[in-house]
């Protein structure tokens, strides 16, 4: 069966490194913007009817965004299983509380107008926000200790993940400033689609959020960038990789050296494209927010901006998907955490056929749900938050 598929297991690899990424990126985007609206409620929107005004610019769209992360985790799951074992089992009570915020933002859009209560409102609406505050801590703290490394292994008899850390150990300094971005990135995006979408007090206090949130995000990704040239060890293969060898994250050997994460931006210069969009995209958008000239380039430029900063990570790491901290041999890459040939061509070509049919569903409802949400739109609408 194998032999009939036309392309190699190592370019299999690449192409579900590739679209990994891309899940990511859809997520950060198309899901970040709720995050970011919830995280910022306290601040942009002062009075029940403008919390409404907020909640349900997003209301329409945030159940369908998320289903992005689901993509990715199953993605994970059948692409590269080994990377699903170890990266759960290690990060399990960080995706526990992740999970718990997540949890909590349908609970709050369902929940909130029941009552006309402000109190049982407030109380739902700060849920809100420490849904969307957390769940961005916790995914940047999370891409922050894949750079570090995590103490993780493997069983050389059973292939059993064997992870060595604690909770409190993924806080670390360098995991919390990812974390910190993280969330300055989602405010940043949320803020673009307030200003964009909303009118009155609310665009303009999301201007005013959103300019600071993105200039924050280029000042913490520059010292990031730094940290990570001259603070922290990169890991190399140093022994052959056969890219159409079968998975076995043992079969290699890997040394550490300071600044190793960069090697990859000067073998292949193209990379810094990645970087330079990363800080061009919030730098457009906070001229473009300070401007008072929020639209579609600058939720562009904001988009633009939180795929550089993920495609940065990616290229960073390549070919490491997540290196080991206690064991280097042991860290898995694209070249020996992957499902086989076979089930990487079947996914493929499940995702070539769902994948447009997805985007184009996606378009047609951003189209309907089109034009700026009021204080007048929500009153009138039977269906409003």
């Amino acid at each position: 069966m194998e032999t009939l598929i036309p392309l190699d297991y190592g370019t299999l690899r690449v192409i579900w490194w590739a679209l990994l990424g891309a899940l990511l990126i859809g997520f950060a985007v198309m899901d970040g913007f709720d995050l970011g609206v919830a995280a910022l409620l306290p601040l942009v929107a002062r009075t029940d009817a403008e919390r409404r005004v907020a909640l349900n610019l997003v209301g329409p769209v945030w159940e369908g965004n998320q289903v992005w992360l689901i993509t990715a985790g199953g993605a994970i799951f059948a692409a590269w299983p080994l990377l699903y074992a170890a990266s759960f089992s290690g990060f399990y009570l960080a995706m526990m509380l992740a999970l718990l915020a997540l949890i909590l933002r349908p609970v709050g859009f369902k929940y909130r107008s029941k009552l006309a209560s402000p109190r049982w409102r407030g109380n739902w609406d700060a849920a809100l926000c420490f849904s969307g505050t957390v769940a961005a801590l916790v995914f940047g703290v999370a891409m922050g200790n894949v750079i570090l490394g995590v103490p993780a292994s493997f069983d050389p008899d059973t292939m059993r993940p064997v992870y060595t850390g604690h909770f409190f150990q993924l806080f670390t300094p360098f995991a919390l400033l990812a974390g910190i971005l993280s969330v300055t990135l989602v405010a940043m995006h949320g803020a673009v689609l307030l200003a964009w979408r909303t009118e009155g007090m609310v665009a303009v206090r999301a201007r005013r959020w959103g300019t600071a949130a993105a200039l924050l995000s280029i000042v913490l990704f520059v010292i990031g960038g730094f940290w990570v040239a001259y603070g922290i060890q990169g890991h190399a293969i140093t022994s052959f990789t056969d890219p159409a060898a079968p998975s076995n994250p043992l079969a290699k050997s890997v040394a550490l050296q300071t600044g190793g994460w960069m090697c990859n931006f000067t073998i292949w210069p193209a990379m810094w494209l990645a970087p330079a969009a990363g800080v061009g995209g919030a730098l457009l958008t906070a001229l473009r927010l300070r401007g008072g000239k929020a639209g579609p380039l600058a939720f562009l430029a904001s988009s633009a901006s939180f795929a550089g900063v993920i495609l940065t990570a990616g290229f960073a790491l390549f070919p490491f998907i997540l290196p080991s901290s206690s064991q280097p041999a042991a860290g898995l890459t694209i070249w020996d955490a992957s499902s086989s040939r076979l089930t990487l061509w079947i996914m493929l070509l499940v995702t070539l056929l769902l994948l447009p049919i997805v985007t184009a569903y996606t378009a047609w409802v951003y189209r309907v749900m089109r034009g700026k949400v009021t204080a007048e739109s929500v009153g009138t609408s039977p269906h409003a938050y």
